[in-house]
C-alpha cells in the first residue's frame, strides 16, 4: 500500500499518469507524487571500487575516467560514507590498468615495485595496480 511521502498518510488516490509513471495524490495534504523512480541504479562494485580509488588517494576525476561514473556521483557516496583520507605529502599514488599477463611482467621485474607499496585491485576482466612512491626531490 501508498502512503504519501510528504504526510505519510494511506489516504491515496490516482491522479493521472505522466512520464509513463502512476501519478499520486493525497487527499490529506493534497501533495502530488509519482513512485517506480526511473533514476539510474548503480552496481555496489562501482561504489566499493570508488571507493577505494579514494581512499588510495586516487583524484575524483581520476576515478571517473577509471570508472566510467561521474566525478561529482564518487564525491557524493565519499560524503554519505563518511569516508576521509588520510593526507601523506611524502609518498604519491600512481595507478596503471593492466592484463593479467602484463601484470605477471611487471612483478618478475624486481626493480618495478623496489622501494614502493602496491596494491593490485579487480577492474572487470583487468586489474588495476596501484603503486605509491616517495616524491623525489
Amino acid at each position: 500500500m501508498q502512503t504519501c511521502p510528504q504526510c505519510q498518510s494511506d489516504e491515496i488516490i490516482k491522479s493521472g499518469i505522466l512520464n509513463d509513471r502512476q501519478r499520486y495524490k493525497c487527499k490529506s495534504c493534497s501533495y502530488h507524487f509519482t513512485v517506480n523512480k526511473l533514476g539510474k541504479s548503480i552496481d555496489k562494485y562501482y561504489v566499493t571500487k570508488a571507493l577505494q580509488l579514494y581512499l588510495e588517494g586516487i583524484s575524483y576525476r581520476e576515478i571517473e575516467r577509471i570508472l566510467g561514473v561521474s566525478h561529482v556521483t564518487v564525491m557524493k557516496w565519499v560524503r554519505k560514507h563518511g569516508i576521509k583520507k588520510i593526507h601523506q605529502s611524502d609518498y604519491h599514488p600512481t595507478y596503471k590498468i593492466l592484463t593479467s599477463d602484463e601484470l605477471a611482467n611487471f612483478f618478475a621485474k624486481r626493480e618495478n615495485i623496489k622501494g614502493a607499496g602496491v596494491i593490485v585491485t579487480e577492474l572487470g576482466d583487468k586489474f588495476m595496480l596501484i603503486k605509491w612512491e616517495r616524491f623525489k626531490d
